[in-house]
């Protein structure tokens, strides 16, 4: 009786490339379903939005110069996010934080190099000179369409300054505040909390810079500047003669606004960075330097 033979194996190459090919097929699935794997130790490795903890180094990150953490602000760079107008020395909240960031990735501080970068070219689309930017830039939906951004690193709310003895100092109301003369730097989002929340008689006045605003507002051209808090209590404390902060405006829906670090639209290092943030924040280093830069906020009432 003729007895039939087992199959031949199939030949050891053709078993490799089975087994890779499967290999591949399982990562292209975690990596889709942003699951947790094993390693072959037996150490979870984790996958979200596709990019791993352990890609997040300095020496897999995709980087303008290899080695450099490249971080953009603006000229002048005000207190008290920056000091002395230098962001390199660490100094102001921002300043710190970037640092804080770049060390949490993985660079030290002579890694880290400053550009100038205004702004209005932070937010708008297009290539960026900087791996990321810094500049008390809110987190939009409108500004998601041109750019990226990491998590949030500050809770911030916007505050109306005025000068002692002026019609905007006396103000306690939102509806206060409808009848004065307002202004904002361009582009921000204290112009927009003027517009859409307080909606004053009159069309506010707009300016290229807070410099030229604080100008203004002491010149008795507006009666009331509003920008973000901090920088509404160092005005009033330190730049303005005879400042007041007259109050906080309230967060629209409730909802806090966030300073974001700014990206490039698409950028590969969107994730890593927000990794590095979120880290900040959840181990208090944020909550830290905060309280070490930044005026507490008692005396500035919500106007309703």
């Amino acid at each position: 009786m003729r007895i039939p033979l087992p199959d031949p194996a199939p030949a050891r190459g053709s078993r490799t490339r089975r087994s890779l090919a499967a290999l591949a097929a399982l990562a292209a699935v975690l990596l889709a379903s942003g699951c947790t794997a094993s390693s072959s130790t037996g150490a979870p490795v984790t996958v979200s939005g596709g990019t791993s903890a352990g890609a997040c180094t300095k020496e897999t990150l995709a980087l303008r110069t290899p080695g450099t953490f490249t971080v953009g602000t603006d000229k002048p760079a005000y207190t008290p996010w920056f000091v002395d107008d230098d962001p390199s020395n660490g100094k102001g909240f921002e300043s710190a934080v970037a640092y804080a960031v770049a060390k949490q990735l993985g660079f030290t501080p002579a890694e880290v190099k400053w550009v100038v970068a205004s702004f209005n070219s932070m937010i708008a689309p297009g290539p960026k000179t900087f791996d990321v930017a810094v500049n008390q830039v809110s987190i939009t939906d409108e500004r998601k369409q041109a750019v990226d951004f990491s998590s949030g690193y500050y809770d911030v709310t916007q505050a109306v300054v005025a000068v002692k003895g002026n019609p905007a100092a006396a103000a306690t109301s939102i509806a206060d505040l409808k009848k004065v003369r307002l202004g904002a730097a361009v582009g921000t989002t204290s112009l927009k909390a003027i517009t859409d929340h307080i909606q004053p008689d009159q069309q506010p006045a707009v300016f290229d810079d807070n410099d030229k605003a604080k100008l203004a507002l002491s010149n008795g051209q507006i009666d009331g500047l509003v920008v973000d808090l901090p920088t509404a209590l160092f005005m009033a404390a330190a730049e303005i003669k005879n400042g007041v902060v007259v109050g906080q405006l309230p967060n629209a829906g409730g909802t806090p606004e966030q300073f974001g670090m700014v990206l490039e639209k698409g950028s590969a290092l969107t994730s890593c960075v927000t990794q590095a943030v979120d880290a900040l924040r959840a181990d208090g280093t944020l909550k830290q330097l905060e309280q070490q830069w930044l005026t507490a906020s008692a005396g500035a009432p919500v106007l309703q």
